[in-house]
């Protein structure tokens, strides 16, 4: 019997050995891999994304997120016939917010700042992190709803702390725990991702759903359609000024107005082959 017992406890030991060999590059390379590989995600130079957004309630707003290279952002939030804006030009941070009559661009308040700087990060945190000032620490298993998932810390640049929670099957992330002080405070959130799919050789999530950790009261986006290197204006992440009028483009592009839209698409290619996607959450 003493031997027997000797025998389990051995793998007992090997097991956990294993698993904590893992580290945080094994995963993040895993994740690389898995979503499409970094050729094809360098081969993305705009993201175009539109959906809804879901607040609870029967409360629904249309949303559009768009992304270019190497850190711009323009999110629109519509509703009634009114688009709030939030934007980011990788240098200067500025929103409309028309639902007070207020139709002037103005600075984002800090906390603002720092979220759509974040948002900016157009591979997000785990790609190429060291180049980018963050750092990545392997934390253990925890359990998502039932399930074991391996656990990232990641501290970003600007101090910030986040947990990615990464499936163990594709090393996807199932869930992002984000701490953020707003007003002075520090408060927890938690996001939920889901539903992959495939563009231009490349798996996103399409659907995220948010909150106060421990909270039941969530908030969800559901991305319709993303699509991938679609022209996108420099102008659409600038700052207009006040009387509307935009500035110059500051790579020689036509200037537009905050609400104009960009140029008519080019004719897009054919997809590429279909790839077989992950199983589980992940689907096209």
């Amino acid at each position: 019997m003493r031997r027997v017992s000797l025998a389990l406890e051995s793998i007992i030991v090997i097991c956990a050995l294993s698993l904590s060999a893992q580290t945080a590059d094994d995963i993040i390379a895993k994740y690389v891999k898995t979503i499409g590989g970094m050729e094809k995600i360098n081969a993305i130079t705009t993201l175009k994304r539109s959906g809804k957004f879901e607040g609870g309630g029967g409360f629904e707003a249309a949303t559009r997120q768009e992304n270019k290279r190497p850190n711009m952002v323009r999110e629109e939030f519509s509703l009634q016939g009114l688009t709030g804006v939030n934007a980011y030009d990788g240098k200067t941070g500025w929103k409309i917010e028309p639902w007070q009559g207020k139709k002037d661009p103005e600075p984002l308040g800090e906390d603002e700042l720092k979220e759509i700087i974040e948002d900016s990060d157009f591979d997000g945190p785990l790609v190429n992190y060291a180049a980018k000032g963050n750092r990545v620490e392997y934390a253990g298993m925890e359990p998502v709803e039932g399930t074991d998932a391996y656990k990232l810390k990641v501290t970003l640049a600007s101090g910030d702390t986040r947990y990615y929670y990464m499936d163990t099957d594709y090393y996807v992330p199932i869930k992002i725990e984000t701490k953020r002080v707003i007003r002075g405070a520090e408060r927890e959130f938690e996001t939920s991702l889901g539903d992959y799919k495939e563009v231009n050789g490349v798996y996103f999530p399409y659907s995220f759903e948010s909150g106060v950790k421990g909270s039941p009261f969530k908030q969800k986006v559901t991305w319709e359609t993303i699509e991938a290197n679609a022209p996108i204006n420099n102008a659409r992440f600038y700052k207009p000024s006040a009387a509307g009028k935009a500035p110059e483009d500051r790579q020689g592009q036509p200037a537009d107005a905050s609400q104009q839209q960009p140029k008519p698409e080019e004719k897009k290619q054919e997809p590429p082959k279909e790839q077989k996607p992950p199983k589980g959450e992940v689907k096209r």
